[in-house]
């Protein structure tokens, strides 16, 4: 009986301590930055503009823009997932560009090259920041532009889609939430109650007055497949949804033509 008592004892403090930990740490577990940007837009063959934008609470962030062949082309405002740093989204630019689109894409704070720490709200910040730079600054229409987010960007790209009017809005690879993502990867534990940071971007689809892409795969490891078709069903018309192949990282890739025509097309009906 003692040892039974002594082994449940044990069982309980292990789990009360990696409870905590979970709820200490999760700044470091949702936010994986790289500090090395290590190659540009050049090594495709791109011309772009290196820029350094300045945020409402006084962060420099890094930026970069592609601009496309016509000077009256769409923009894309690119927002990237929770890890690495604009370095590693050369293949979307490349790809964004053979679409005949323009694209800002940015480092969050704590990124690459920009200053300051990551937060939920801090990335918020940051995504606002670059859309009033499009539209303040290099007098871009509200309607020529498109916010597209993959995974983590998708939640920032669905926030900013609340606060502005862009023409159209993709969410590549998302999830209905941190917390509801983290009881996917951890049901033994009360991710729900302990998450800090949310990302609810599935409260922010219900309020979205723009068309909706939502792009996902059925193989996506990180991401499951129902929760973006959770999304497409909570977002109101009008909306698409485009089904690709390939793991979580790589899909846009292993998509190939069928997702580039897929982006195309969506495009095409609502610009």
């Amino acid at each position: 009986m003692n040892l039974l008592l002594a082994t449940v004892l044990a069982g309980s403090l292990a789990y009360g301590a990696l409870t905590l930990l979970l709820f200490a740490r999760q700044e470091s577990m949702v936010f994986l930055p790289a500090g090395s940007v290590a190659v540009t837009p050049a090594q495709r063959g791109l011309v772009y503009e290196d820029l350094r934008l300045h945020s409402t609470d006084g962060v420099v962030l890094q930026a970069w823009y592609v601009p496309a062949s016509a000077a009256d082309a769409p923009v894309v405002l690119f927002l990237h997932g929770n890890a690495g740093n604009i370095s590693h989204r050369l293949d979307t630019l490349s790809l964004l560009h053979g679409l005949d689109l323009s694209t800002l894409i940015l480092d969050y704070r704590g990124y690459g090259n920009s200053g300051g720490r990551p937060s939920e709200q801090g990335l918020y910040e940051d995504a606002l920041t670059a859309w009033r730079y499009l539209v303040e600054e290099r007098g871009v229409p509200p309607g020529r532009i498109v916010l597209h987010g993959r995974s983590l960007g998708a939640a920032v790209a669905g926030w900013l889609a609340t606060q502005e009017r862009p023409a159209a809005l993709i969410l590549e690879s998302a999830f209905l939430s941190v917390p509801e993502l983290g009881a996917h990867h951890y049901p033994w534990l009360p991710v729900r109650l302990l998450a800090r940071i949310r990302f609810p971007l599935h409260e922010y689809v219900k309020e979205l007055q723009v068309p909706v892409l939502v792009v996902h795969s059925p193989d996506d490891e990180i991401v499951p497949f129902v929760q973006g078709q959770a999304l497409y069903a909570a977002a109101p018309e009008p909306r698409a949804f485009l089904e690709i192949r390939g793991g979580h990282n790589e899909g846009f890739i292993l998509g190939g033509t069928h997702y580039r025509e897929g982006l195309r097309a969506f495009l095409e009906a609502h610009l």
